[in-house]
């Protein structure tokens, strides 16, 4: 297609070189007759029609929409081609008449049509797509374009051809007019089409083929008269053919792939148009006479000025809507930044800010830390969706409680602070609104939730960080004290802390220095006192301090989350020590070993990998293994029931620890795989005692009496913990237990003692039989 797009440019310019050639040797050697110079016009329009023909019979390879607007090129040319074809004919059949005679209307009606359907065509043809007010915009900018842009065509073109001395047909004047009008529709429309499948430079070159020829023949009419007839039809109108296979080579061009894209769309053309339509009032300020053509020249004039006037109005208010939008998008980024996205409280960063600017000014600040009490298990036992509306809810609480006083943050996660900067306003009094408002429950799923809230107040050349610090070791310090309180920093109150915290630290280079111990506390019969099974229990052999009491470090290490690294140092050892037992002392030596296990370490999604993993290296059986679990932590979600189930399938036995301390004993028992349940020390405490009072006793053993009857019913084994006197294991075998641990059994002792336990049981064993 592009050699063929080429050969028609190459003919159609070859026509019209042959036409100004023909005119030269026409003026200066009386070459042929006159007639002749209508040649020229049909063989290029044959010629361009051709080359639109072959553009659109591509078929199936063009868009929709570039076929329809080459076919109604196609069709415009043509009937165009046709009429001039006819007019060609009339000169030849009346060569005498020539300069005088006029268009036969049969032949001007064709090319009327031919230009109509070319207007029609371009109308089609689709712009740049614009809704609400760009739309408006468009049609002004379009409107203003056009009209500017036909006022100068008539005031320089068709004007002059009607006050001329020699005036041209009717005929003439209307298809110079059209010709013009195509030039003008064209020209507007090319500004706003956006890289559509009609290309931009093609619809140029269909716009230049109606306006330059017409544009010349208006000029030759005035200049030449009759005249320029013959320089028309042999010079100027066969540059319309050549036009426009120049725009079928440039479509064909945009075909292949080398468009180029538009920078800018109709941004230039409505402002040229607006100066265009002012040519004719610069004419009158400069001394042109006031005759009608201007007189009509003047009404597109004040159109296309009151249209400016709308369309500045138009983007006026739309600038005013950009600034507005603009404006609300910048303040929403500003609060985004310096707001919480859940709650709707201000965040760290502007809790900063504010609390700097008022320790700058000297002005009296407070500052309330308020951290939500076991936050966790809300988010565990009903789920994260549930805990985001209660922390709006607390968010809500605080807004409604600190008011005007001060500013309510959300610090992160679970973590509130307020900033009190009013005059007058207490701390305390606000804490304890504040903790009365969260004893009642809260958001739509009526909740109950606690709160400890440290306060600190900042004194002269106090720091933003001090400030912070304070009231962190005053929250910390209310979460020592029993949760759901408030503490008020004083001077060395950070000491105990930074020791509490300081003790994080040691645990973690314990761990790496193999500074912890584990124990094992048997597990007897009660009757015979054999060793059936032992408990491991950590001990931490501190360099300098001794042996650390577990009630000590535990919670450090629960805290810091190291109880997981700790718990699995304490899994692996115990599984390898019963392992080597059995191996030693037989399979009968030793039923049991087991260890307590945290929520914590229930919640790390590897532990049962890590359990798995230590029954697999060490050998030991699975069912010999029994992990001790609290009631507590049974409760803490979803996540630890699955692993405990998972635990079950494999076929280690899990204990429920403490039994009888929580709120949920029974409900447990039914929902929870357990195979052994413990008796907590704090039911054997004082079960022996003997008053006199049948009363009191039976009193003091109905909790004993009641887990041994439910432990049977459920076919599940029991424990004692806590036996501290021959008289409790009489009393508890009274009862209904076999199973028994305490001091006075046996005090927790190391592998090696346990080792000649089962050594002396191994040669009592033989010597029986």
């Amino acid at each position: 297609m592009q050699s063929t797009a080429r050969r028609y440019v190459q003919a159609s310019a070859a026509v019209a070189a042959a036409g100004a050639i023909w005119c030269v040797a026409y003026l200066q050697a009386g070459l042929g007759p006159e007639a002749v110079a209508y040649l020229f016009v049909p063989v290029g329009g044959a010629l361009a029609t051709a080359a639109v023909f072959t553009l659109t019979r591509r078929g199936r390879d063009l868009d929709p929409v570039e076929a329809r607007f080459w076919r109604g090129v196609m069709w415009a040319i043509g009937l165009i081609t046709v009429g001039y074809a006819w007019l060609a004919v009339d000169m030849f059949a009346h060569a005498d008449e020539v300069r005088t005679r006029s268009m036969p209307l049969p032949a001007a009606a064709l090319a009327v049509i031919g230009f109509l359907i070319a207007i029609w065509s371009l109308a089609r043809v689709p712009v740049v797509s614009a809704g609400g007010t760009e739309q408006w915009r468009m049609i002004l900018d379009r409107l203003i374009a056009f009209l500017g842009c036909a006022a100068v065509l008539w005031y320089l073109g068709l004007a002059p051809m009607l006050s001329a001395r020699e005036p041209w047909s009717r005929q003439a004047m209307v298809l110079v007019g059209l010709g013009l009008l195509v030039a003008v529709g064209a020209a507007t429309k090319v500004s706003y089409i956006a890289g559509g499948p009609v290309d931009r430079v093609a619809i140029r070159f269909i716009a230049a083929s109606g306006g330059v020829p017409g544009a010349a023949v208006a000029v030759l009419a005035v200049q030449y008269g009759y005249l320029g007839s013959v320089y028309a039809q042999a010079v100027v109108m066969p540059l319309a053919p050549v036009l426009i296979a120049l725009g079928v080579a440039a479509q064909d061009r945009a075909d292949r792939g080398l468009r180029r894209e538009p920078v800018r769309v109709g941004m230039v053309l409505p402002y040229l148009a607006m100066v265009l339509a002012d040519v004719p009032l610069i004419a009158l300020a400069f001394g042109a006479p006031l005759r009608w053509p201007v007189r009509v020249v003047l009404i597109p004039a004040v159109v296309v000025t009151g249209l400016a006037i709308v369309r500045q109005y138009l983007a006026y208010r739309e600038n005013a809507r950009l600034l507005r939008t603009s404006r609300i998008q910048e303040e929403r980024l500003q609060h985004e930044v310096s707001h919480d996205g859940l709650t709707g409280l201000a965040n760290r960063a502007l809790f900063r800010q504010r609390l700097t600017a008022v320790l700058a000014t000297g002005a009296p600040a407070s500052v309330l830390l308020i951290d939500l009490d076991d936050f966790k298990a809300v988010n565990d036992l009903l789920g994260h969706e549930v805990g985001d509306r209660l922390l709006v809810s607390v968010a809500g609480l605080l807004r409604a409680e600190v008011g005007a006083q001060g500013l309510p943050v959300r610090v992160g996660g679970d973590e509130f602070a307020v900033l009190l900067t009013g005059p007058g306003a207490d701390p305390e009094v606000l804490a304890e609104r504040i903790l009365a408002s969260l004893s009642h429950p809260i958001s739509e799923h009526r909740l109950l939730i606690q709160a400890s809230i440290g306060i600190a107040t900042a004194g002269p050349g106090t720091g933003v960080n001090a400030v912070l610090r304070n009231a962190d070791v005053a929250m910390y310090t209310a979460k020592q004290q029993g949760k759901a309180g408030f503490v008020r920093y004083a001077e060395g109150m950070g000491e105990p802390v930074l020791a509490h915290m300081q003790l994080g630290s040691e645990l973690r280079r314990a761990l790496d220095n193999n500074e912890f111990r584990v124990v094992y506390q048997p597990i007897v019969r009660l009757g015979t006192g054999r060793l059936i099974g032992v408990e491991a229990l950590v001990r931490w052999h501190h360099p300098a301090r001794g042996v650390v009491s577990p009630a000590e470090f535990i919670p450090a290490a629960e805290r810091t989350g190291l109880i997981v690294p700790l718990g699995r140092l304490v899994l692996r050892e115990t599984c390898r020590q019963a392992a080597m037992w059995l191996a030693d002392f037989g399979p009968d030596a030793l039923r049991e070993a087991g260890l307590n296990v945290s929520a914590r370490q229930l919640h790390d999604p590897d532990f049962v990998a890590d359990v798995a993993d230590a029954l697999a290296e060490s050998g030991l059986p699975n069912e010999r293994l029994v992990l001790e679990v609290t009631e507590s932590a049974v409760l803490r979600g979803q996540q630890i029931s699955r692993a405990l189930f998972e635990l079950d399938r494999m076929g280690i036995r899990l204990a429920l620890d403490d039994f009888g301390t929580g709120e949920s004993s029974l409900s447990l028992l039914r929902a929870f795989p357990a195979a052994i349940v413990k008796l907590d020390k704090s039911f054997v405490d004082g079960i022996e005692i003997d008053d006199g009072n049948p009363a009191a006793a039976d009193a003091r053993q109905a909790v004993a009496r009641a887990v041994i009857q439910l432990a049977r019913a459920l076919s599940l084994d029991t424990v004692a913990e806590g036996i501290e006197s021959p008289e409790q294991v009489a009393v508890l075998r009274e009862l209904g237990y076999a199973l028994g641990q305490g001091y006075h059994l046996a005090e927790p002792m190391s592998a090696d003692g346990i080792s000649r336990l089962l050594a002396r049981q191994a040669i009592t064993v033989r010597s029986v039989i």
